[in-house]
């Protein structure tokens, strides 16, 4: 009876805050939207542009599938289906994410949404203009259909959130209300609100999972317009897109045509750069961008080069350790490998001394715990997790070792094998053997020149201590065959960070990601203590609570030697063709390739 009296008080107290709540033209993860209710456009768009002409991207791999949703194909999907480079340019989610803020939303197909101070539920009420790009309406029924399609069958990184929708029922002839349960935490319905949105009345749900060519129907402002399987797609823009005059949308999607070209090799997509063939070349390398453009069509003004500057976290670039791997599972093994790399030397001989060395997942922000103590407060959140942490990451102290840029400094590499003994491996007739005598062993698998050329270099120092490395670079498809089932023991990765971490943790350090198929735990990580942390900042209100709750994260992170920390940049390099224009207004998270222009239409 106790029980019922419970159930029924719940059924009433959400059924009043849902009563009480208030249409909102945005949420934010924390505090309030920045924008007015009544902006007409974000502040890093031209809100006069003229829409018209092209832009050519290149890309390098390949592709076979037109569907960026299912677990097959997951990394040989069209570029631009659902992409937060180029744009969603075929489906949309029920809200846009400004790039100005750390975690805000605005309507997109939602024109408003409800919820309740304690986010166990959200209403989203859809725009009554919005359109698939076959002319039906976007409906309530759309929404739910999806839902429960990519929980039972989406990629890891659209299913995992999913789990936390409950009961999800029609209200009206637009809305939509879903009541969460409690596998949810405050970001939910953030999270959900920015999933695509895929038309009910076209899904054969019982293929679905299954890789296709076909061209999709959306709600998106653009339709394919030509595919060349695994060489080249062609959109063109949409004359009927419901929602171009939108206050998210206002500026944005600005060519009448985009092509994304694939090459099998960076040398080639920059040789297709030169010629004009591809508009715009992100670039990753400071030895390229200082050495590879003199070419006339820089002298001429024909190509500008740019450097942005975002207020961002630097995210962690690194080695990662395979820990499902027997020869990874000590951490004292990940901690001395860790060592061995000498930061120094790789980046004075092969990077023009471009990089600083990372040292936080969250570094350059306040979220880090790089040079800050722990305090009272953070303390009483770890808990006994603390006595977990070294206590040099736990005090502010902690650091990297810094090499004498030998390539062999012998007091790194004596601290190196002194965690190596206490993980079980001795140097015996210069080799690094185990108790039985075997040689410690492993495979780095790359994915191009790029990446063999930083484990060429991890190599050389792990020979030193008599390790024994061998490097495979694969292709596309074979690296998607590889990573989705963990069959690796050590792969070059970029975490990106953001100001406003929150449920893609999950997928990469969570213990069920762990154990799911193509999920983003590359390191294999299952730990209840990492699982706790990651629940403090999921469900923390204020924003300092937060902040200590992923700096703790980001302690322990740093203390399970999970990666072998490389380097950032603190920079944007970019270089476009003249004719591709942009805003002078710089995003918080950098150049938005979305809002830019071809200025030979106007």
């Amino acid at each position: 009876m106790q029980a019922l009296r419970i159930a029924v008080f719940l059924f009433f107290a959400t059924l009043c805050n849902a009563v009480a709540a208030q249409p909102l033209y945005g949420i934010a993860m924390h505090g309030d939207p920045a924008l007015p209710a009544d902006f007409k456009h974000f502040p890093y768009v031209n809100p006069d542009v003229k829409k018209g002409g092209r832009i050519s991207y290149g890309v390098v791999g390949t592709f076979d599938n037109l569907n960026p949703f299912i677990l097959k194909s997951m990394r040989t999907t069209a570029r631009g289906m659902w992409d937060p480079e180029y744009g969603n340019l075929v489906y949309e989610s029920l809200m846009q994410r400004s790039s100005d803020e750390p975690f805000t939303l605005y309507g997109l197909l939602a024109q408003t949404v409800e919820w309740d101070d304690n986010r166990s539920f959200i209403q989203f009420n859809l725009n009554p203009k919005a359109r698939w790009s076959d002319g039906q309406p976007v409906t309530p029924e759309d929404v739910m259909f999806t839902f429960q399609l990519l929980r039972d069958k989406g990629r890891p990184n659209f299913s995992s959130p999913l789990k936390g929708v409950g009961e999800m029922e029609k209200v009206g002839e637009h809305s939509v209300l879903i009541h969460f349960n409690e596998a949810a935490n405050r970001e939910t319905p953030l999270i959900i609100a920015m999933l695509p949105i895929l038309p009910k009345h076209i899904i054969d749900v019982d293929s679905f999972e299954r890789t296709t060519l076909a061209f999709p129907i959306g709600s998106g402002p653009y339709k394919i317009k030509s595919i060349d399987p695994g060489q080249r797609i062609i959109y063109q823009r949409d004359p009927g897109y419901w929602g171009k005059d939108i206050p998210t949308k206002v500026g944005i999607d600005n060519y009448d045509e985009i092509s994304v070209t694939y090459f099998l090799q960076e040398t080639t997509l920059f040789e297709s750069f030169k010629k004009g063939d591809i508009d715009v070349y992100p670039d990753g390398s400071p030895g390229h961008w200082q050495q590879a453009y003199s070419f006339p069509a820089v002298s001429s003004g024909a190509v500008v080069k740019e450097t942005f500057r975002p207020k961002t976290p630097s995210g962690m670039l690194g080695f990662v350790f395979n820990t499902r791997r027997p020869i990874f599972a000590d951490r004292n093994v990940r901690k001395g490998l860790t060592l061995v790399f000498d930061f120094e030397w790789f980046n004075r001989s092969l990077a023009s001394s471009a990089y600083t060395r990372t040292e936080s997942y969250w570094q350059n922000s306040d979220l880090s715990s790089f040079g800050v103590p722990a305090d009272a407060k953070e303390l009483a959140m770890l808990g006994p997790i603390k006595d977990r942490i070294d206590p040099d990451v736990l005090d502010g102290t902690y650091k990297l070792p810094v090499s004498d840029g030998s390539g062999r400094d012998r007091k790194i590499l004596r601290k190196a094998v002194n965690f190596l003994k206490q993980g079980g491996y001795t140097i015996k007739g210069e080799r690094m053997v185990d108790s039985a005598g075997r040689q410690l062993s492993f495979e780095i698998m790359t994915q191009n020149a790029d990446q063999e050329r930083i484990a060429i270099a991890y190599r050389r120092s792990l020979a030193l201590l008599g390790i024994a490395v061998t490097i495979r670079t694969v292709d596309d498809s074979q690296y998607q065959l590889r990573t989705g089932s963990y069959d690796y023991d050590m792969i070059l990765k970029a975490y990106p960070s953001s100001l406003s971490p929150g449920t893609e943790q999950l997928g990469r350090w969570g213990s069920a990601a762990a154990k799911a198929a193509g999920s983003f735990n590359y390191a294999g990580v299952a730990d209840p203590d990492v699982d706790a942390l990651m629940g403090h900042f999921l469900t923390a209100h204020s924003s300092e609570d937060f902040r200590d709750a992923v700096r703790s994260f980001d302690r322990i992170l740093i203390s399970g030697y999970y990666m072998v920390p490389l380097y950032h940049i603190g920079q944007q390099w970019i270089a476009r063709r003249s004719h591709i224009a942009r805003s002078d207004v710089l995003p918080l998270y950098g150049y938005y390739l979305p809002a830019w222009w071809d200025a030979s239409a106007q």
